[in-house]
Order: structure tokens, then sequence, then C-alpha cells
């Protein structure tokens, strides 16, 4: 859903969690990727293979 441009409010609705949650899984996806923003968390989650183009 990241990919795809959407919001933290976005993903939370659409999963039925709160924002905060959606921001802490957003957060813990950039440590893991050693990333700092979306875009970057993508370009490297393409780069590995870890979802599909």
């Amino acid at each position: 859903m990241i990919r795809n441009g959407k919001t933290n409010a976005e993903i939370a609705q659409i999963l039925y969690l709160s924002p905060f949650t959606v921001k802490s899984h957003v957060k813990n996806i950039f440590k893991k990727l050693n990333t700092t923003s979306r875009s970057q968390a993508v370009a490297v989650a393409l780069a590995h293979g870890l979802i599909d183009s």
C-alpha cells in the first residue's frame, strides 16, 4: 500500500487499524530497510525482490 502512495491514515482505514499502529509498522519497515522515506523503502524493497514491480 505504501508503494501505491497510500497515507498512514488511508492504510489504517483499509486495514481497520489505528493510524498510530500503521505509523509504527512503517517506522519499523524504514529501520529494517535502512531507509528514511517511503519512496526509498519502496525502491529498496523492489531492488531486493521483497515486493513485485
